[in-house]
Parts: structure tokens; C-alpha cells; sequence
């Protein structure tokens, strides 16, 4: 009898996840790991593989899964984007110079897998696209005028409670009362409006160096420190960085604005050494006189 009830107990548990085969634990658990271009070259493993690619749901969990840096995309000297990717044989989109949408276009930001472009003539509408799936929205016409080179930056994080994938554009752009304003797209409404914050001063925004982290927005500027815009509040502060050349930047010093970890870090180049460090505490700036909290952490 016991031996009945141990061998009956070892045959329910048969039916458990640990006696999966190797090809189902392959497609649940490492598929939505993997990058998009091995994605692709995965669908021709076997019919069952490729319709569980194609689904929306996978799309959801894959993108909430790989959250690892592609490559980057730059300019060509012919104006086209280009896509140079850390590793061909892993990483790449099967259009990088976008024509597949209406007109020739810049790339302005991404975020998380979502590419904002701009178009070359006329109004230059604002496009928001997936390069993988070649699917895109071409935004309404803004307020303000965002200049020729707008400082623009997305924010967009995937969440697996939210199916939709909701975004917002927040655009940096000089006001009329000796400062900057802020105008912002939420895919949400479907519609821009502008900010009523104002950072005032004479401080001069350096356009490509926006980058979101953290629930703020970050841009470099060429006279003080970074200015940062956070999306809850939607209040300007003023980041101090001995990195970012928040006081005129000596010559043969490069400065580069990214994340880590969901928080801003910035990364200097003097010379032969390259300087990384993170925004630890932003609230430094409101802290008692003489208080040894430090704002920013050296990570290499």
C-alpha cells in the first residue's frame, strides 16, 4: 500500500512544470529574453515557435523582459539614420533608415524600443514608430515652435499591469520671458500642451543631450549645470555636476548624459580616463548648510 501511494504521488507529479520538455521551457521561459532580430530567426524553428512570436502578448512580455541596450543610431553623412548595433549577429531592425514611413526623416529620441522621428520639409511632423514592426503614428502639430533642433526626449516605460503601451514626448524650448518652457505629448490624450513651469535664465540647453531617468527629464547645458523636469510635478531643478561641466567645461573634456539602473548618470572624458558617475540624491540642493550628503556616486 505504500509503495502504491508513492509510486501514484510520482505519477501526479509527472504533470508538473519541472518535467516540461526542454523545447517547452525553451519557448515560455528564455524566448522573451532574447532580442528582436533573434526573435526573428527563431519563427523558423517550427510552426508552434512562430505563433507564439507573433502573438501581442508575447510582444507585451518580451518587451518587459529585454531591457538590454541595442546599439545606437546616428546620421549618415547623406542625412539618412543609420543603426550600429554591439552585435549584428544578435541586435538590428530591418529598416534603420525608416522608409518605411511617408516622408525621409531625423531620429530625435528612443525609449525602450519606441523611436520618435521628425520629417525633413514642410511642417517636419513628429513620427513614433517601432522599427521592428514597422509600425507608426505621425503625431498632431504641435503649439510652440521647437526650433530646428528640438530638444526633445520620450518617456516611455513598459509595464506588465499596463497592455497599452502609453508614452509622452517632452520638448525643452525657449520662452518668451528670458527662460524656457515645456511642452508635452501624452499618447494617452493624444494631444500636446505646454507646461505652465517656466525655468527662468539665461541657460542654453544642449538639444541631443536630453535623457529621461527616474521619472525626470534631463538636459545638458552649456553655461550651469543640468536641468531637470519632472514629469509628476512638472517642476524644474537645477543639478550641479562636476562631470557635466556644470561650469564651463575645459577643453579636451567630453560629456554624455544616460542612465543606469532607472537614475541619471553622467559619464566625462579627460584625456585617457573616462569618469562614470550616478545621481544618488536629488535633494541635495535643499539640504542644511555644511551637510556631507552627496549628490553624485562614482561607479568607474
Amino acid at each position: 500500500m505504500d509503495r502504491g501511494k508513492k509510486q501514484g504521488k510520482f505519477i501526479a507529479n509527472k504533470n508538473h512544470k519541472i518535467y516540461m520538455d526542454l523545447k517547452d521551457i525553451i519557448r515560455e521561459v528564455a524566448l522573451p529574453y532574447l532580442p528582436a532580430k533573434s526573435l526573428r530567426r527563431c519563427t523558423s524553428v517550427c510552426r508552434e515557435w512562430r505563433l507564439q512570436i507573433s502573438t501581442p502578448f508575447f510582444a507585451h512580455s518580451q518587451s518587459n523582459s529585454f531591457r538590454d541596450l541595442s546599439g545606437f543610431f546616428c546620421r549618415s553623412t547623406s542625412g539618412e539614420p543609420t543603426f550600429l548595433p554591439f552585435d549584428p549577429m544578435a541586435y538590428g531592425v530591418a529598416d534603420p533608415s525608416f522608409s518605411f514611413l511617408p516622408e525621409p526623416v531625423f531620429v530625435r529620441c528612443s525609449s525602450n524600443g519606441l523611436v520618435c522621428c521628425q520629417g525633413r520639409s514642410g511642417q517636419k511632423p513628429y513620427y513614433v514608430c517601432n522599427p521592428v514592426t514597422k509600425q507608426w503614428t505621425k503625431l498632431p502639430r504641435h503649439n510652440a515652435d521647437h526650433g530646428s533642433d528640438p530638444a526633445i526626449v520620450m518617456a516611455f516605460e513598459p509595464s506588465l499591469l499596463n497592455f497599452v503601451a502609453d508614452y509622452k514626448l517632452i520638448c525643452a524650448f525657449p520662452s518668451e520671458l528670458d527662460g524656457c518652457e515645456f511642452e508635452i505629448y501624452s499618447s494617452a490624450e493624444k494631444s500636446w500642451r505646454i507646461s505652465n513651469e517656466i525655468c527662468f535664465g539665461d541657460r542654453k540647453l544642449v538639444p541631443s543631450s536630453g535623457v529621461y531617468a527616474g521619472g525626470s527629464v534631463y538636459w545638458g547645458s552649456t553655461t550651469r549645470g543640468i536641468l531637470a523636469f519632472n514629469l509628476t510635478s512638472e517642476r524644474t531643478t537645477i543639478q550641479s555636476s562636476y562631470s557635466y561641466a556644470a561650469r564651463y567645461p575645459p577643453s579636451g573634456v567630453s560629456c554624455a548624459l544616460g542612465y543606469t539602473n532607472g537614475k541619471l548618470a553622467v559619464a566625462s572624458v579627460i584625456g585617457p580616463q573616462l569618469n562614470v558617475v550616478q545621481l544618488s540624491n536629488t535633494f541635495t540642493n535643499t539640504m542644511q548648510m555644511n551637510s556631507r550628503a552627496r549628490a553624485w556616486d562614482t561607479k568607474w
